[in-house]
């Protein structure tokens, strides 16, 4: 085990980035049920949020639920779509997606 310091100069923080980041997104990338904790501001308590996820170069993405719900209703039209894309517009539960096929 070495120091502090020396952890600290290497230490990567994990971080789970969004699906909007990637430029496009191959429609058959194995989703991944995933979860994390954090504590509540306000009450203390620890909470656990469950997300669905692709792995990409050993990175998560998330994908949130509404994107699924769009690409769902995508593929009823054309079940053939191979790649797509997703905007991001807005921050905090103000956030909109738009899936883009490709």
């Amino acid at each position: 085990m070495g120091t502090i310091k020396d952890f600290a100069k290497g230490f990567e923080p994990s971080r789970t980035h969004n699906i909007s980041e990637l430029k496009e997104i191959p429609t058959e990338l194995q989703l991944v049920d995933d979860e994390f904790e954090f504590e509540d501001r306000k009450t203390g308590e620890v909470k656990v949020v469950k997300q669905k996820v692709v792995i990409l170069n050993n990175e998560k993405y998330r994908i949130p639920i509404s994107v699924i719900a769009d690409l769902k209703a995508i593929l009823e039209k054309n079940p053939i779509l191979e790649k797509f894309s997703v905007s991001k517009k807005g921050s905090g539960l103000q956030t909109k997606y738009t899936v883009i096929p490709l």
